[in-house]
C-alpha cells in the first residue's frame, strides 16, 4: 500500500497479506490503551485501507498477546472536567467506531488478550469476533463511575440482547472466550486468534465483493429500522446485485459446476 509511505505511526501500523489488511494497535507497554492519538491514527489508518482498491478485508488486533485493547487510556481521563468535556470525549471515540462499522469490506476483531471498556467496543464495531482462548472480555466503566462510550451500551445490546449486555455492563465483569461464545458475543474461539481471523477473512473474500459490501449494509440499515421498513431494503440491495456482472458470473459458474470468478463489478 504506497499510500502509507506518506505517514508515519506512532501507535498502530499496518500489513498486507494480498487482500487481506492488518491493523495492529501498537502500544504494548499501555495494553494498547486507547488514547486520543491512537484513536486519530485508527481513523487515518482506515481511510488509507478502504481507499486500496486491492484491499478486500480487513483484520484489527492488538499487539502482544497480553491484551487487544485493555480500554481507553484512563490517564486522559484527568483532563475530563464537566459535562461538555465527557460529551465530546465520548462522540470521538463513537466516530472512529462508526467509521469502521460503515467500512464496505468485511472487518474481522482478532482479539488477544483483555478487550475491556473501549477494547471492547471496538471489537464490537467489527463484522465478526475471534477470540483468544486467552482473552477476557468486558464493559467495566460503571467501576469507574462512567458508562460505555464509544457505542458499547448500543452494540452490546444489539448483539447480545439487552438481558445479557446488562449483565455485563452492571456487574462490570470480564468474561472468558469460552462464555463469550455461548453468548454470541464473539463467532470464533482459537488458540491463535490472528491465524482463525485469517481463515474466516479468506472464506469471505472467495465471494463476490459487491455482494459483501451490501450484505453489510442491509443488516447495518435494517437494524435500525422496522421489519417491513428492513424487508424493503433488502428487496432494494438485492436489486442492485442482479444488476452486476458477479451476479451473471456467479450464476454461471454454478451451472457449469466451476469456480466462480468475481471481479467485483
Amino acid at each position: 500500500m504506497t499510500q502509507l509511505d506518506e505517514f508515519e505511526f506512532n501507535n498502530v501500523q499496518i500489513d498486507q497479506h494480498g487482500p487481506i489488511a492488518v491493523l495492529t494497535i501498537a502500544r504494548p507497554k499501555a495494553l494498547n490503551a486507547l488514547n486520543a492519538d491512537t484513536l486519530s491514527e485508527i481513523a487515518q489508518a482506515v481511510n488509507l485501507i478502504v481507499e486500496d482498491a486491492e484491499v478486500g478485508a480487513l483484520i484489527i488486533t492488538g499487539a502482544g498477546d497480553k491484551a487487544f485493547v485493555a480500554g481507553a487510556d484512563i490517564s486522559e481521563f484527568t483532563n475530563l472536567e464537566g459535562v461538555y468535556d465527557g460529551r465530546e470525549m465520548s462522540l470521538a471515540g463513537q466516530d472512529v467506531m462508526h467509521q469502521i462499522a460503515s467500512l464496505p469490506i468485511p472487518v474481522i476483531a482478532a482479539v488477544n488478550g483483555f478487550a475491556l471498556g473501549g477494547g471492547l467496543e471496538l471489537a464490537l464495531a467489527c463484522d465478526v469476533r475471534v477470540a483468544a482462548t486467552t482473552a477476557r472480555l468486558g464493559l467495566p466503566e460503571v467501576s469507574l463511575g462512567l458508562i460505555p462510550g464509544f457505542g458499547g451500551t448500543q452494540r452490546l445490546a444489539r448483539l447480545v440482547g439487552a438481558g445479557r449486555a446488562l449483565d455485563l455492563m452492571l456487574t462490570a465483569r470480564q468474561v472468558k472466550a469460552d462464555e463469550a461464545l455461548t453468548m454470541g458475543l464473539v463467532n470464533y474461539v482459537a488458540d491463535d486468534a490472528l491465524a482463525k481471523a485469517r481463515e474466516v477473512a479468506e472464506s469471505m473474500l472467495r465471494h463476490a465483493p459487491i455482494a459483501l459490501s451490501l450484505v453489510k449494509e442491509a443488516v447495518r440499515r435494517g437494524l435500525d429500522s422496522t421489519l417491513e421498513g428492513g424487508l424493503e431494503i433488502e428487496a432494494d440491495l438485492f436489486g442492485m446485485t442482479v444488476a452486476t456482472k458477479d451476479f451473471r458470473e456467479g450464476v454461471d459458474a454454478f451451472l457449469n459446476k466451476r469456480r466462480a470468478e468475481f471481479q467485483g463489478e
